[in-house]
Parts: C-alpha cells; structure tokens; sequence
C-alpha cells in the first residue's frame, strides 16, 4: 500500500467533449460532479441510465481520460499526478474484443503479464491460477478466435488481472452475456472480493446486478453522483421496496429537479 487507506476515491470530476465542427459544433457535458468512494474487499456499482457518464467516469479512473476537473486517488496515489503508478494498481476491463484473435488465451494472459513486467515463468504460473479460479482451464490453450462473449470475458478478466492488482475497474462487464457467462462473472467478482479482498467497481444499469452483487450502489444522473449507499439504505431512503422503484426515484426525480 502505498499512503493512505486502500480504496478508489473519486471527487468532483467533470468532463466535457466537442462533437462536429464548425457551425454544427457543440459542447456535451459528459461528466458534471461526480464523487465517490470504494473501499477494500467490497463491490462497488456505479448505476445510471444511459448517457449518465458511468463510462466516462470509469475511464478517467483508469487514466484513459484526461478530466477537465476533479481528482482520482487510488490507493493513495494521485492518477493525474502519477498514472503509471496507479494504473500497475488497477485492472482494467473496458470491454472484451480487445483479445489477439490468433493467439490463444494464455497467450493473450501471459502477454499481458509481460507488459505488467512479470517474469515469463510468473505469469504463465499466474495463468494458471487465475483459470481455475474462472473456471476456463479448458480454454487456455484455445486461440481466441470463435469463443463465445462468456469465453472472451473470462479471458479478457484474467488478463486484466494478472498482476494481481488490488482494484478492479469494470465497465458494464455482463453487456452481451448470456444467463450462464453472467452466473459465472457474478461468481468470479465474488470471489475475487471475498478470498482476494479486491475493491471492485464496475457500471451497470442492470437492476438485477446491483441486488445480487453490489455492497454499495452509486447513482448517477446526467454526469452528477445523486445517491450513495447500500440498496438496503437507499430503498428506505426512497420508502421502497423495490430497488427499481428507488432507482427511478433517485435517477430520474434528480434530472426533473435540474430541469426545473
């Protein structure tokens, strides 16, 4: 660990992007005010509708994206100030088409390893481990090439966590997933949590993944963060039972409020 207590921290970020030129352009405030915190061994889910700036947020976390204000701290160390350091904290998972299709999926893993500056001997040994841990022992000397999305999202999880990082940034990980690939990421994310004691978090807009998997729920709204809590906390916050109910309350009466 290095300064500071272990966890993701996210303040008042903002982002905005031009699109088209000219007469036609125009200014989109992708991000406004988002601020949140995700601590060790817990899962993290930043919920949002469409357009609400999860992913944004994500990849100006993952030192993707340069943010026009606000501040990333992960595990102490600040990422606009030090990205290197902090990005050999985090495994990333943007999508998973990012795999070389000719390669096989221990090739894809281990030459990730390498770019991390492992040994060729460690990460080939951390291959192993990590495709018992998913369940995808079967796969690793298959090349990539014809596996299904839950074959490509395993593979694609393992690299991005090959060297044993301790946060996990996920965008909408289960997005085009079938019932099964989904069981199986839900189970991975668990015990990457409870046996690792990762800090995880991850985007959805899937009510259904926030109720099995997240510890605590971040909502955001058009790029501001309008609730934090557990779905425990925010359904009694919106005296509901139904988690989406409140969510509809917190996303959508937050936005009618700013319009207003």
């Amino acid at each position: 660990m290095e300064g500071g207590q272990p966890m993701i921290e996210i303040r008042n970020l903002a982002k905005r992007f031009t699109q088209g030129s000219g007469k036609k352009m125009r200014v989109v405030q992708a991000v406004a005010d988002v601020s949140f915190s995700a601590a060790d061994g817990c899962i993290t889910g930043l919920l949002g509708p469409n357009g609400a700036g999860k992913t944004t947020t994500l990849r100006m976390a993952a030192a993707l994206i340069v943010p026009d204000a606000g501040r990333i701290v992960v595990d102490g160390i600040d990422v606009a100030q030090a990205p290197q350091r902090a990005l050999a904290r985090m495994g990333v998972l943007s999508d998973a088409r990012g795999l070389y299709p000719r390669l096989t999926a221990r090739e894809n893993i281990v030459y990730y390893g390498r770019l991390h500056g492992m040994a060729a001997d460690a990460a080939s040994a951390r291959a192993e481990v990590l495709a018992e841990m998913l369940e995808m022992t079967p796969l690793l000397d298959r090349r990539t090439e014809g596996f299904s999305q839950g074959e490509r999202m395993k593979t694609a999880l393992a690299r991005a966590i090959i060297h044993d990082p301790p946060n996990l940034v996920l965008d909408e990980p289960t997005n085009g997933l079938d019932v099964l690939a989904t069981r199986a990421l839900r189970e991975s994310l668990r015990r990457l949590r409870d046996e690792a004691g990762k800090c995880i978090v991850f985007s959805t807009h899937i009510m259904q993944e926030v109720e099995r998997l997240c510890d605590r729920v971040v909502v955001v709204s058009h790029g501001r963060t309008v609730a934090e809590g557990t779905v425990e906390t925010l359904n009694a916050q919106c005296a509901e039972r139904d988690f989406e109910e409140t969510f509809v309350k917190l996303a959508f009466t937050a936005d009618e409020k700013a319009h207003t």
